[in-house]
């Protein structure tokens, strides 16, 4: 559908829904938010469909995406709030999110502020003794072979020594899409660093890649496909959506 055949409704409610998501970011490189319904289909409380495509999109945390679309169908809506030009749902609306992280982004991601602070005060078991670690200068690379590797330093508080952590492993998903973990973990060969470094940087990698971290206010995203190639993280996911403003 051109702009200029869209009626006046479908403009400013597009408008609105743009400007409640861009207020949950720091910036956004583009952001366009497209509803399509008729004004009999808005009067009803019923709109077709509605599509967010934004790219370079910087979250409250500074984390940033490159590429997020979502297409939600069928949706129910406050036919009062509509005729003002906002999206008010009755109830949860589901779609598809395809989502798109470039190595920088995932080490931006690692190196942030917020993410940084989850990777603080670790406790690991080694020897039957309680260490506190600390897991810094994270650098994660996606190869061609689907698999991830990530290297970081990590300080033993305890010991004030400084370890050096190095692995390569697939991601998966887990729990039904909810969750990712770090699967088939394999050191380079003829090295082999501290297992309970590894497990625990492996363990919080996975909650940085899940993308949980990413979603927007009252939207998350349930992970149906993970693709890793060299430089880019693909990520296909159902979306369940329960309000696009506030």
């Amino acid at each position: 559908m051109i702009q200029q055949d869209r009626n006046l409704g479908e403009q400013a409610i597009d408008k609105v829904a743009e400007i409640a998501i861009a207020s949950q970011l720091d910036e956004s490189e583009s952001l366009s938010v497209t509803v399509e319904s008729e004004p009999i289909q808005l009067a009803q409380g019923e709109v077709k469909a509605v599509t967010i495509d934004g790219q370079g999109l910087v979250m409250k945390q500074d984390l940033r995406m490159e590429e997020l679309q979502v297409h939600v169908k069928d949706i129910s809506v406050n036919p009062l709030s509509a005729m003002f030009g906002k999206i008010e749902l009755n109830g949860p609306a589901l779609g598809t999110a395809r989502a798109v992280l470039k190595e920088s982004d995932i080490n931006r991601a690692f190196n942030s502020e917020y993410i940084s602070s989850k990777l603080e005060g670790l406790k690991v078991d080694r020897e039957g003794k309680s260490l506190t670690v600390d897991v810094k200068s994270v650098e994660c690379k996606l190869l061609p072979s689907g698999r991830i590797a990530l290297e970081a330093e990590a300080l033993v508080r305890d010991t004030g020594s400084t370890e050096k952590i190095y692995f390569t492993a697939k991601p998966q998903i887990d729990a039904g899409g909810w969750a990712v973990s770090l699967q088939d973990v394999e050191y380079p060969e003829h090295k082999e660093f501290s297992p309970e470094l590894t497990a625990a940087l492996a363990q919080k990698a996975g909650e940085v890649l899940n993308l949980r971290n990413f979603e927007l206010e009252g939207m998350s995203l349930r992970i149906k496909q993970l693709d890793v190639e060299p430089g880019l993280l693909t990520v296909q996911a159902e979306a369940k959506v329960e309000q696009f403003s506030t």
